[in-house]
């Protein structure tokens, strides 16, 4: 649907309209619109609602005002982390930054409001006339165009030296997000090219990046927000070797660059740590949790048998669980101990194991008063369920468990 009309007059009616709708992909809620403005009009102002109320979680009252795409909205970088990079552009000496594949604009937004000029680039036209929209009154020019063609004209503009640019390739097909480099848009040599002909440059990608697409010499850094690996960035910045780094946001907790570097494995201990999934990813869990070692080759669980003094600040790399009790993984034995110990409320976590949590916590059948948590992992004995209980993060200091784990067999 054209920008210009929904920011019309008649398009601001029906997006009024339809936000009064509580089922905005009802029929009801079409035929509602439709007494009003025209069948193509009261679609596209229903569809804005859905997904500005999907976008709620990412971008707070702001997405009530934005014009969206549901591609555009899937990639959209949150604003914690938007910010983040666009003050590293900042710290970099950047005043003007080149946006290529600027989708609604969501980091040309955080560029502007950090005070750089920033140009954006997008290749659909629709999805361009959004990002006017949701840049507007910002110091933002967006061009609809070919990143590759454009980008020469837009670099001989520019100070040298204080230009950065930042890429956020799509990469996304009709069947679904796509690792094949070969359909990224813009082109993945081209993308990668930037990384060498600006000192500051950026390349946004998904956390699952496989390590081989990894150029030499970058620095690869995984960012984590509340938990959630959310993005992995290419950044070429003056001073600033190659090596795997991570963020945690909105801590701004930085680890690296460095080199990965793996952990040992060995028996159970009293303790298993969840590190957070950016870690893993950058294969640097030993730098954060140098005191622990995996559970079983592979697997993202870790264990220690006692916790280090002032562990707070390694808590925020992970989560920790004391271990209680050590139970067979069949569901004969779990389903009895459930039973036994009244439990209502049951968390299922696992790794490295095929088994669907929700699946195996309904044939549980949990009922009773008490909460557990089981995890599920290969341990250097096999396959075990853990019986555990999150460490509280805010006891502080060491801490070494007076329960050693209690191995059940079966």
């Amino acid at each position: 649907m054209d920008a210009e009309r929904l920011t019309g007059p008649l398009g601001r009616q029906a997006l009024a309209l339809a936000a009064q709708q509580s089922d905005p992909g009802s029929l009801a809620a079409a035929d509602a619109l439709r007494r009003v403005v025209d069948p193509d009009l009261a679609a596209a102002a229903l569809t804005q609602v859905v997904l500005r109320r999907r976008a709620h979680a990412k971008f707070g009252a702001a997405a009530g005002r934005m014009l969206l795409t549901a591609d555009g909205l899937e990639q959209a970088t949150r604003p914690d982390v938007a910010t983040w990079r666009a003050e590293r552009f900042v710290a970099a000496g950047v005043r003007r930054v080149i946006d290529l594949g600027c989708g609604l604009g969501s980091d040309a937004v955080a560029f502007c409001e950090a005070g750089l000029e920033v140009v954006a680039v997008e290749h659909d036209p629709t999805t361009a006339a959004y990002a006017r929209h949701n840049l507007d009154g910002h110091d933002a020019t967006v061009v609809t165009g070919d990143a590759e063609v454009l980008l020469p004209t837009l670099v001989d503009r520019a100070h040298p030296g204080a230009v950065g640019v930042f890429c956020d390739p799509a990469r996304r097909t009709g069947r679904g997000r796509t690792w094949r480099v070969d359909q990224f848009s813009p082109p993945w040599d081209f993308v990668v090219s930037l990384l060498g002909r600006f000192e500051t440059a950026c390349v946004k990608l998904g956390p699952g990046l496989p390590l081989d697409l990894i150029p030499d010499g970058v620095e690869a850094r995984w960012v984590s927000h509340r938990g959630d690996p959310v993005e992995v960035g290419l950044w070429r910045r003056p001073g600033v070797a190659g090596g795997r780094a991570v963020t945690l946001l909105p801590d701004a907790a930085d680890l690296g660059p460095s080199e990965p570097v793996d952990l040992p494995f060995g028996e159970l201990g009293a303790f298993v740590v969840e590190p957070d999934g950016a870690l893993l990813r950058a294969g640097l869990v030993a730098l954060a949790h140098p005191h622990c070692r995996r559970v079983a080759p592979g697997v993202g669980y870790l264990t220690c048998d006692h916790l280090p003094s002032g562990r707070a600040a390694s808590d925020r790399w992970g989560t920790t669980f004391e271990v209680l009790e050590v139970l067979d993984p069949g569901e004969r034995t779990l389903r009895r101990w459930v039973r036994e110990n009244a439990i209502g409320t049951l968390e299922i976590k696992k790794r490295a194991v095929d088994l669907d949590p929700a699946v195996l916590r309904r044939r549980l059948k949990p009922a009773g008063p008490r909460a557990a948590t089981i995890i599920i992992t290969p341990t250097a004995r096999g396959t075990r369920a853990l019986v555990v209980r999150r460490v509280d993060p805010a006891a502080g200091g060491g801490a070494e468990s007076t329960n050693p784990p209690d191995w059940h067999s079966a």
